[in-house]
């Protein structure tokens, strides 16, 4: 079932907002601002428990805390994912040079990326609980080649899985790489995430320069004094890794949706999965996410209070040799889905 809401206004534009709710009350609501996931939850006894980074009220998306942090809750992030090197690529000898917004780096898509645009109703399936926003993208936005055609489908299944398809085709050879931002924390931000156990089926992870982008280095998993590929648990993570994981693992060539990782919290007894048909994932601890933020019910996000795993090509994949899937060729489309299931 899907129900919508007008959920505020945006530079003259209506914003709507989505519930999806499948048969056994997992809840996934997404608003048309960035093709953003504001909340996932499940049912208890009593109330909902919210799993997810976000905010019940549009105004609080352009509050000072939360745009001076930009941790991009929820959001659809492209056209490129991640960081690019100083902002600029190559392609067939000419150069690009794109929107920075991170230092010297261009980041998530520039200044005003797809997480701060209004994307269309394409399609809505209340039966099946589909939801498909479309986003048209000029040529030269951002400072990226090409016009672009954009959708993204959101499922809600009745196996408590979120899939998300992104399809992506433009009219010139181009950058593309799109990735769905949730941050989420099992316990329902009872407590932060260093409770929570964490393997990811990888065994490689790209090592970054001084301002945070892979230039070409790549390390094997097996230095870290944990083993990530078997789980480990988080707070053994942060006794090595003090400031946690902001690290891109990678998964080899794209290929079918493959399970890539699963994290647990053992005391609610619920489990997050999650598959891809991308080459990699990065996946981030919230170092640097601001303490004063919170939902409106309460719930504390902020330092190491939530994970986000950002499945998507290789970062500064433009700028790396044999990145697969880097960019998109002129009017070919570019497919890429990730599903995360609950278990509770």
């Amino acid at each position: 079932m899907i129900t919508k809401k007008k959920f505020g206004q945006y530079e003259g534009q209506d914003v709507w907002l989505y519930t999806l709710e499948n048969n056994r009350g997992m809840q996934v609501k997404i608003m048309t601002y960035g093709a953003t996931v504001t909340s996932i939850s499940i049912p208890n006894e009593e109330n909902r428990i919210e799993l997810a980074c976000g905010f019940d009220n549009f105004e609080s998306y352009f509050s000072d805390e939360y745009k001076a942090n930009s941790p991009y809750f929820g959001s659809t992030v492209g056209r490129y994912a991640s960081r690019i090197k100083d902002g600029a690529f190559t392609l067939e000898g000419k150069t690009y040079q794109l929107a920075t917004n991170d230092g010297s780096n261009h980041l998530h898509g520039g200044v005003k990326g797809f997480d701060k645009r209004i994307w269309s109703e394409k399609e809505l399936q209340s039966d099946s609980n589909l939801l498909v926003l479309s986003l048209a993208v000029e040529d030269g936005e951002e400072g990226y080649p090409g016009n672009v055609d954009v959708a993204v489908h959101f499922h809600l299944t009745e196996e408590q899985e979120l899939a998300i398809t992104y399809k992506a085709t433009p009219d010139k050879d181009t950058p593309l790489g799109l990735t769905n931002h949730t941050y989420f924390n099992l316990s329902g931000f009872e407590e932060d995430i260093k409770g929570h156990r964490i393997a990811i089926q990888t065994q490689d992870y790209l090592v970054p320069d001084a301002t945070n982008v892979p230039v070409g280095e790549v390390a094997s998993v097996s230095g870290f004094s944990f083993d990530i590929s078997n789980g480990v648990p988080m707070n053994e993570v942060f006794r090595h890794l003090p400031d946690g994981f902001e690290h891109y693992f990678t998964f080899g060539e794209p290929k079918d949706l493959a399970r890539r990782a699963e994290i647990a919290h053992a005391p609610s007894g619920r489990k997050l999965t999650v598959s891809t048909t991308e080459p990699g994932m990065l996946f981030y601890t919230g170092m640097y996410t601001s303490d004063q933020l919170a939902r409106e019910n309460g719930d504390r996000f902020g330092k190491f209070r939530a994970f986000c795993c950002e499945t998507h090509p290789y970062p500064n994949g433009p700028n790396l040799e044999n990145a697969p899937g880097a960019v998109t060729p002129a009017n070919t489309t570019y497919t890429s889905q990730t599903t995360f299931k609950l278990d509770w």
